[in-house]
């Protein structure tokens, strides 16, 4: 799965270092194969949405655990959170990674859990490097922003970090934050970390936590991304297969 491109370049241009490293830019995702197990639902043909195009207060939360005793390099960090990524997350949620690995371009379905409801979407892979790697929301998503995985190297050890900056995608989704959708984003990122730290060894983890209100106000003008609400259209779609096979059976 990887994001439509124009491979065609302008004679002459000349390329920044790290392009490599980038996605390519595209008017749209493309799943080309859904791998086994996974529903590709509210990602095919969608946009990408960062946090300015959001409907929400904008937040930016910075979740870091240091990998203390452990004789790890940022590297060796980032090469195990890109290979063994859905491992670390809670149970109940599923990534799944592209045959190619977490790669500059490639797009990730997500089948996630939202307050009880099951959630179909996606993520695009922005920018990975050995030492991090950014993950971009589709429109529908349950935020518009960016993820950004690091390791770093500290004073005694490896620090590893996520760090979101986001907005709610649409009205729905804001009263939903609101209700308790923060204090789930931070457990889910928190366990992420624990889980991180635990395989290298680590014992009894602590995640620091960071957050910040980086713009208090709404954006009124996209109150019409809830057209494009994965949660909506996921449970609609889930509730037509139901009366199907009702019909049918």
């Amino acid at each position: 799965m990887r994001m439509s491109s124009d491979s065609s370049e302008p004679a002459g241009t000349q390329q920044p270092r790290d392009a490599a490293y980038w996605a390519r830019q595209s008017a749209n995702l493309r799943v080309s194969e859904a791998p086994v197990g996974a529903i590709n639902l509210n990602v095919d043909g969608r946009t990408v949405a960062g946090p300015l195009q959001g409907f929400g207060k904008m937040w930016r939360k910075t979740y870091s655990a240091q990998l203390t005793g452990c004789d790890v390099t940022p590297q060796e960090v980032i090469a195990t959170w890109k290979a063994h990524f859905p491992e670390f997350w809670p149970k109940g949620n599923r990534f799944y990674i592209p045959i190619t690995g977490i790669a500059p371009g490639e797009v990730a379905l997500l089948n996630l859990r939202a307050g009880g409801m099951p959630l179909s979407t996606g993520v695009l892979v922005l920018y990975a490097d050995d030492e991090s790697f950014t993950l971009m929301t589709p429109q529908g998503h349950m935020f518009a922003g960016m993820i950004t995985f690091s390791a770093e190297s500290g004073p005694t050890c490896a620090i590893a970090q996520a760090d979101v900056l986001m907005r709610a995608s649409d009205p729905i989704f804001e009263m939903g934050l609101q209700f308790g959708g923060h204090r789930q984003e931070d457990i889910f990122w928190q366990h992420t970390l624990t889980a991180l730290a635990t395989r290298f060894g680590v014992q009894r983890p602590q995640v620091e936590t960071r957050v910040v209100c980086v713009d208090p106000k709404r954006q009124w003008r996209y109150m019409g991304n809830v057209w494009h609400n994965s949660a909506l259209r996921t449970l609609l779609i889930a509730l037509w297969g139901w009366i199907g096979r009702g019909q049918n059976s």
